[in-house]
């Protein structure tokens, strides 16, 4: 039995920012370490192909994310890269402050070809939909 989806893609990335959190509670646990940096980035990609297929940006694959530890206890970062079909460079970058917390902070900004197209506090379906 699956749990219902709550907020669409928005919901995937808040429960990534809260299984990171949770890597930052139980220290020394290298598979939850694993499966929650895996969870982040599937959201967090999962999202950036909603936002740019919602402006037309057509990507030639899923964006290669990868998980930045530098940064204050608490804050989660991200950095992921793709290539529109036009062969035009995708950068995004997101971080998560109070990661721990009830709320925590999310920023993501994506840039194509060097021009920022995105920048907001969520990714993803549901993101209009915040409690």
């Amino acid at each position: 039995m699956s749990a219902p989806e709550v907020g669409g893609r928005q919901g995937m990335v808040r429960l990534g920012v809260l299984m990171a959190a949770l890597v930052v509670l139980v220290s020394g646990c290298d598979l939850m370490a694993r499966i929650s940096e895996g969870a982040y980035r599937n959201a967090v990609t999962d999202g950036v192909v909603n936002e740019m297929g919602e402006r037309g940006i057509a990507l030639t694959g899923r964006p290669g994310c990868a998980w930045l530890r530098e940064g204050p206890p608490g804050t989660v970062r991200i950095s992921c890269t793709a290539t529109t079909r036009s062969g035009e460079p995708v950068r995004v970058e997101g971080v998560v402050e109070d990661a721990e917390s009830d709320r925590p902070r999310e920023r993501y900004t994506v840039t194509v070809g060097g021009r920022e197209v995105l920048r907001q506090d969520c990714l993803g379906l549901g993101c209009g939909q915040r409690s």
